[in-house]
C-alpha cells in the first residue's frame, strides 16, 4: 500500500489541498449582512403596502440569512485536513450545511403556500402601493444579483459547497422579488389585488427547484457516490511504465476538491523500492489528471491479476 506525502506540500496544505474557510467565510458574512439588510427592507415595504408576496419574499430573504449564517458555522467545522480524529478529512460537514439549506428554502415554500392559502379564506384586502415601494424592491433586486454573482464567483474559485449552495438559495431571492414586482405592478395598474396572492404558487415553485438544485448537488458526495468513473482511473494507471494490472477501482469525494481512490495493482517489480516508485508514478499521475486525489493503492503478486476493473452489485 502507498500513500504519498508530497514533500512540498506546504503549511495549510495536504495532498494538494488548502484550507480557505477564511476567505470562504469572508464570503458568508458579506452574504449574511446584505440578507439581512434586504429582509429588513422588505419587511418594511410588506408592511407599508400590506402585500402577502412582498412579506413572503421579506421571509425568503430571512431564510437567505438564516443559510449564510449557517454556512459560517459549519463552515469552521468543515477543516479539510486531516487530524486524528478525522483521518479523511471534515468535507461533508460543508454537504450537510447545503443540505441544511435546502431545508430552509423548502421551509419557506410551505410558509409561502400557507400564507396564500390563509389570505384567500380570509378574503382580499385592498393594498397600499406607492411609488417608493417599487423603488426599494428594485433596490433590494439588485442588491441580489450582484450577491448572486459575487457568490457564485467565489465559491467557483474556492470549491466550495457551502458558497455554490447559498449561490442558489440567493437566485432564487432574485425571481421570487420579480415575480413580487410584477404582481404589484398589476395590482396598482388594474386593481387586481388577486394578483398578489396569485404570485405565491410559482414562487414555492422556484423554491422546490431551488430546493432540489442543492440537494441533486450535495447528496452524492455525502453517500460516498463514486467521483470519477472507474474506467478512466484505469487508463491512466495502465499509462505509466511498469503498471501490469489494476482492478478493483473504487473512489469516492468531489471532482476538483478532494477524492480518495483506492486500487490494487500489479506492477512489473521484483522488489518493493521499484514497486513503490511505480505507485508512485501512478499518483502523480492521476492527480495531475483530476485535481487532488487521496490515493491508497494495494501491491498485489502477478497471479492476483483480474480482468474486473471495478466492483459489482449483487445483480452484476
Amino acid at each position: 500500500m502507498s500513500e504519498r506525502n508530497r514533500p512540498d506540500a506546504g503549511v495549510g496544505t495536504h495532498h494538494g489541498l488548502t484550507d480557505n474557510r477564511e476567505a470562504v467565510n469572508t464570503v458568508l458574512l458579506i452574504a449574511l449582512s446584505v440578507n439581512v439588510a434586504m429582509s429588513f427592507l422588505k419587511l418594511f415595504v410588506g408592511l407599508w403596502s400590506g402585500s402577502l408576496a412582498v412579506l413572503a419574499d421579506a421571509m425568503h430573504s430571512a431564510t437567505d440569512g438564516l443559510s449564510s449564517l449557517l454556512g459560517v458555522i459549519t463552515n469552521s467545522l468543515s477543516d479539510p485536513l486531516p487530524d486524528r480524529d478525522h483521518p479523511y478529512g471534515h468535507h461533508k460537514y460543508q454537504g450537510i450545511g447545503a443540505l441544511a439549506i435546502a431545508a430552509f428554502i423548502l421551509f419557506a415554500c410551505i410558509e409561502i403556500l400557507q400564507s396564500a392559502v390563509e389570505r384567500l379564506l380570509s378574503g382580499l384586502e385592498p393594498l397600499r402601493i406607492e411609488t417608493g415601494a417599487f423603488v426599494l424592491l428594485v433596490v433590494s433586486l439588485l442588491g441580489n444579483i450582484l450577491l448572486a454573482a459575487y457568490e457564485r464567483r467565489q465559491g467557483r474559485r474556492l470549491g466550495s459547497a457551502l458558497l455554490l449552495a447559498d449561490a442558489h438559495h440567493t437566485t432564487s431571492d432574485i425571481w421570487t422579488t420579480l415575480m413580487v414586482l410584477a404582481g404589484l405592478a398589476g395590482a396598482k395598474a388594474f386593481g387586481l389585488n388577486w394578483l398578489d396572492v396569485a404570485v405565491a404558487a410559482p414562487l414555492a415553485l422556484l423554491l422546490v427547484r431551488s430546493c432540489w438544485q442543492v440537494v441533486r448537488t450535495n447528496l452524492p458526495w455525502l453517500v460516498d457516490h463514486i467521483a470519477i468513473a472507474p474506467e478512466a482511473i484505469h487508463s491512466v494507471a495502465m499509462a505509466v511504465p511498469g503498471v501490469l494490472n489494476c482492478h478493483d477501482i473504487a473512489s469516492r469525494g468531489v471532482l476538483g476538491q478532494q477524492v480518495f481512490i483506492d486500487m490494487h495493482m500489479v506492477v512489473d517489480a521484483d522488489d518493493l523500492p521499484s514497486a513503490h516508485r511505480i505507485t508512485e508514478w501512478v499518483e502523480v499521475r492521476l492527480e495531475e489528471r483530476f485535481g487532488p486525489v487521496r490515493c491508497t493503492i494495494h501491491l498485489e503478486p502477478r497471479e492476483y491479476a483480474r480482468s474486473e476493473i471495478t466492483f459489482r452489485g449483487a445483480h452484476g
